[in-house]
């Protein structure tokens, strides 16, 4: 075998493997009424600065010869989601800044007022179901309030079971002026809910963030849970 066509060999069947996405994060943000404009900011770009937190960054980028893909999409009430962003693949820092650019530059659509939660999950999984090729895939879900519009949370879990996606959730703990500060009970609630019906998959978890302000540090710290573990596992395909 000559030289030459080793080479070429080499090159057909390498870069498939340089193709190959070990990871697709769908990341779903609630913007239903009870989300004012200041909390709709402190949403979109708490997400933009835990997309370029260092160590977040590292993660996404630690294995050079496979990638991850993102998307990003709002949600309300059934048929109300908006894609922020189609799947995206990440490879280089400049990826991930104009993402987070992206993000920044955002304006609010007129809200409707439901908080469909069970849709959402469903809008999200039938994105990731664009990536089955996808070593993981994930889908994470930040929201305020319990499900009061459309499918049950708990009934969408059980029709998901089997399907590969793990879900996570993001609760946070809004203020509720009339009558003090409530986000204590409230996030307990909350939490205690998303871990009921809506969390799902292998490892799934739920982070916490008391009010909007402190958003970005728990969406920072929830990316680093999820990928550190991709990383410790060596990014080997799940079943």
């Amino acid at each position: 075998m000559t030289a030459r066509l080793l080479v070429i060999l080499f090159c057909l069947f390498s870069e498939p493997a340089l193709a190959q996405c070990r990871h697709a994060l769908a990341l779903g943000l609630d913007v239903s009424a009870s989300v004012d404009s200041g909390e709709y900011r402190l949403q979109v770009e708490g997400l933009a600065a835990a997309l370029r937190d260092p160590e977040v960054s590292q993660l996404m980028l630690a294995n050079g010869s496979t990638s991850m893909r993102l998307a990003i999409f709002e949600w309300t009430e059934p048929g109300h989601e908006r894609t922020l962003l189609n799947w995206t693949e990440i490879q280089t820092a400049a990826d991930l800044n104009a993402i987070s650019q992206r993000l920044v530059q955002t304006s609010r659509k007129v809200a409707a007022q439901g908080t469909a939660v069970g849709s959402a999950m469903l809008f999200g999984a039938n994105l990731l179901n664009q990536q089955r090729t996808c070593w993981r895939r994930t889908l994470d879900l930040s929201g305020d309030g319990k499900h009061n519009l459309g499918p049950h949370p708990r009934d969408v879990r059980k029709a998901l079971r089997g399907s590969g996606i793990t879900i996570n959730g993001l609760v946070i703990g809004a203020d509720d002026p009339s009558s003090g500060d409530r986000r204590y009970v409230q996030v307990g609630e909350l939490s205690a809910y998303y871990n009921a019906w809506v969390i799902s998959g292998p490892n799934a978890f739920v982070e916490v963030a008391l009010g909007f302000e402190a958003y970005a540090e728990a969406m920072t710290r929830k990316l680093i849970r999820e990928l550190d573990s991709l990383v410790l596992s060596e990014a080997r395909p799940h079943q």
